[in-house]
């Protein structure tokens, strides 16, 4: 078995054991690496609010993808920040999602919303949620979230 260590931003020193190839068989690959910065960034929702029905308000979103324009394959990850009215309760709170497409469906999904980011009426909420795309582009956002009870 052939080894090779990988050096990139971010990512240095991870060691890769390579085995002979063997196709059609799903395979696993492990390594390692080290962090050698981590500096949060704030992420404020700002300009005119918007939205329908009972999630209203703003977002901030950090957004990247590894997307093909021209087949329409690939995947994208996003962190939110909402600011805003959730079923009439008042606040802010912090969601991560991402999907996979194909180019005309979406696969492995995830969503949720970001423990103890809840402020004002939204504090100490917690849950997941999820997005559609209809035929005409609009986006459509649901959460199944939780509150603490009062007293």
């Amino acid at each position: 078995m052939g080894q090779r260590t990988i050096a990139d931003e971010g990512r240095a020193g991870s060691t890769l054991h390579a085995g002979p190839h063997r196709g059609g068989r799903r395979r696993r690959a492990t390594g390692t690496f080290t962090v050698k910065a981590f500096a949060p960034t704030e992420l404020w929702p700002g300009g005119p609010g918007g939205g329908d029905g009972e999630v209203v308000g703003r977002s901030a979103t950090l957004f990247t993808a590894a997307f093909d324009q021209t087949t329409g394959v690939g995947t994208y990850v996003a962190m939110e920040s909402f600011e805003g009215f959730l079923c009439g309760r008042s606040g802010s709170f912090s969601f991560a999602h991402s999907a996979t497409t194909s180019g005309s469906d979406r696969t492995a999904e995830f969503f949720t919303v970001v423990p103890t980011s809840g402020t004002g009426e939204l504090a100490g909420i917690h849950g997941a949620g999820g997005i559609t795309v209809d035929g005409e582009g609009t986006h459509h956002i649901w959460f199944d979230y939780e509150l603490p009870t009062a007293g």
